[in-house]
């Protein structure tokens, strides 16, 4: 991905009681739902939201992924890796700190609890796909396990998510992995509800400060309310990796296996 759509990016715009839906005049956002390891998908919607790009006017655009890179498809090293490149010297590529990136982080800091969670929650895709094999790590303890893991991921990755951000607002937006706590302001929320919210968000039925777009949860299609916009389908399983183009006061969805209206 070249070209105008890594021209430099800044948004900002003042709150609203009851947000429309719109991005500032000129720029051109694009939303993309939790990988979780499927390098496949990813590079098949790299090259619609390229194509998406070029065939509209000139805008100032950006990309957020929404965090969840890793765990449980075959290939969270190679996401990681791509999406690091595609970032690289750029400030038009932000990625946003999903609860999956966070265990894997406390686990590489040495973290046994954290690993042993990781595993249970799909991390041990993650383990192989650096180079671990299947049976050193079926003969690892945990304390085992973790020094083959420290061993065989580059520092590069490891600062790589350590940069990401917990929160992006743009226009009437603001982008976060899990979603946001009710009843409290956006400059109040905490990292680890940013991450890991689910029920008490997901249930909530009136306006935020701003209209939240969000991973984290699946479902079988991408979720648009008037409050909030869910985008993960669950690619590891089902192969739909979705994505929402927002400029102006319009919005639509680009997904592997095709583009909607």
């Amino acid at each position: 991905m070249v070209g105008r759509f890594f021209s430099g990016f800044s948004a900002t715009r003042s709150r609203r009681s009851a947000p429309v839906g719109a991005v500032p005049a000129d720029e051109r956002v694009y939303a993309i739902g939790d990988i979780h390891g499927r390098a496949d998908l990813l590079e098949d919607l790299l090259v619609q939201i390229e194509a998406d790009d070029a065939a509209r006017s000139p805008a100032n655009s950006t990309a957020i992924f929404l965090g969840d890179l890793i765990d449980r498809g075959p290939e969270s090293a190679q996401v990681v890796q791509r999406l690091m490149d595609l970032g690289a010297g750029s400030d038009r590529v932000r990625f946003l700190m999903g609860n999956h990136e966070e265990v894997f982080l406390k686990a590489l800091a040495g973290n046994l609890k954290a690993l042993a969670f990781f595993v249970r929650i799909g991390g041990k895709a993650t383990i192989l796909s650096y180079g671990v094999s299947e049976g050193d790590y079926d003969a690892s303890d945990y304390p085992e396990l973790l020094e083959r893991l420290q061993a065989s991921v580059p520092q590069a990755h490891v600062d790589f998510l350590n940069g990401f951000e917990d929160m992006i607002e743009i226009g009437d937006y603001v982008f976060v992995h899990a979603g946001v706590e009710p009843g409290v302001a956006l400059s109040a929320q905490k990292p680890q509800t940013l991450r890991w919210i689910r029920d008490e968000f997901l249930h909530h039925r009136e306006p935020f400060e701003r209209i939240v777009v969000h991973g984290h949860t699946v479902s079988d299609e991408v979720e648009e309310r008037r409050h909030r916009i869910g985008l993960d389908t669950g690619a590891f399983a089902s192969g739909r990796l979705s994505a929402m183009g927002f400029e102006g006061a319009n919005r639509w969805i680009l997904q592997t296996g095709g583009a909607l209206a």
